[in-house]
């Protein structure tokens, strides 16, 4: 029912006072309704997604991830902190401050900025929450750092991690053996991977087994990982870098000892030698590039790609010229300050 206001040429008219709570009432209804609603379809999403679908890093399969995870928990819970009681009051103070409740109008205290309870608390929780974060973070830069060698009783093996366009190259030293997309690492055992690129900068990464790390030209960088049971995990390039990135895909596959064995023993039977005119083919930019093993690797292949980024003006000599001492060598590092597994004692 519409209340006429004014004279007759104005016409203005406002809706009575009861249509316009009614309204309000509605509006107020909808919006619960289509909030409620939302949440409902998120919830059954994420609950459809992860029943199908295992996310990664919150199934870990080896000591780093697994501590990895916790820290992910950790941080979450100090962040629910803050985030659940600040959604929590954007709807009740939307709910109780409506232009319909009139009761609220008596409680209104616009003096409450002074409050010294009331900034000791908004002060206060988020300092708190800081302070742990900081200690957290404190303890777990030092205790994951990726140069820190994982105790163990048994003895570690080694595998050289060559990042190319667009494809991993993996290069076991002790075994002579190389394979490209796949690596075989034993169960229970710590791997020390040394990893760099002969591209474009990028990342390795396995999240079930640890943690990224960079890849990059002219320079080495460590992980150390463990798997913690036995089973084929994915691992991806975690830095763009071209075309054939999205295809840029291995697959790391842990098992016994004997397993391991074995696989070197088949990589052994191969046909394919990794030379240095194999490996020049190998480097040349592809994006079909299946699993291939080799049943050897020209002696100090890793050590090469490395060294030809860091002493680019000797590359125009002859191969005898860049045979030279290693105390030649040792000074060259130092001067360009490019390796990075020098720095290890720095904590980086």
């Amino acid at each position: 029912m519409l209340v006429a206001e004014g004279d007759h040429k104005g016409f203005e008219k406002t809706p009575a006072k009861g249509i316009v709570k009614t309204n309000m009432r509605k509006k107020y209804l909808y919006l619960s309704g289509a909030v409620l609603l939302a949440v409902a379809l998120v919830i059954t999403l994420a609950y459809m997604y992860f029943r199908k679908h295992t996310v990664a890093v919150l199934s870990p399969s080896g000591t780093i991830a697994a501590q990895e995870r916790h820290l992910i928990f950790i941080a979450l819970a100090l962040c629910a902190v803050v985030v659940v009681p600040v959604f929590f009051m954007a709807f009740w103070f939307a709910w109780k401050y409506r232009i319909g409740n009139t009761k609220t109008k008596r409680d209104y205290r616009p003096d409450w900025g002074n409050n010294r309870w009331v900034e000791t608390v908004w002060w206060g929780i988020p300092a708190l929450i800081i302070s742990a974060l900081s200690v957290v973070t404190w303890q777990a830069s030092h205790n994951l750092d990726p140069y820190k060698p994982l105790a163990s009783s048994q003895k570690p093996i080694t595998v050289q991690v060559v990042a190319l366009n667009w494809k991993w190259l993996f290069i076991y030293p002790d075994q002579k053996v190389a394979s490209v997309n796949f690596a075989q690492i034993p169960v229970n055992t710590p791997v020390n991977l040394e990893i760099t690129s002969d591209a474009p900068m990028n990342s390795f990464w396995v999240p079930q087994l640890a943690g990224q790390i960079y890849a990059m030209t002219g320079m080495t960088t460590q992980l150390h990982l463990s798997a913690s049971k036995a089973g084929s995990y994915r691992g991806s390039s975690a830095n763009i870098s071209g075309q054939g990135f999205a295809g840029m895909n291995f697959t790391v596959r842990a098992g016994s000892a004997q397993d391991f064995s074995n696989w070197v023993t088949q990589a052994r039977q191969s046909r394919s030698q990794l030379t240095n005119t194999t490996y020049a083919q190998l480097a040349k930019d592809s994006k079909d590039n299946p699993v291939t093993l080799y049943a050897s690797v020209a002696g100090g292949l890793y050590d090469s790609i490395v060294m030809k980024y860091m002493e680019p003006a000797q590359q125009s000599q002859p191969s005898s010229g860049m045979a030279s001492s290693s105390g030649d060598m040792d000074k060259n590092m130092d001067m360009n300050g490019m390796d990075m597994s020098s720095m290890s004692g720095m904590g980086m």
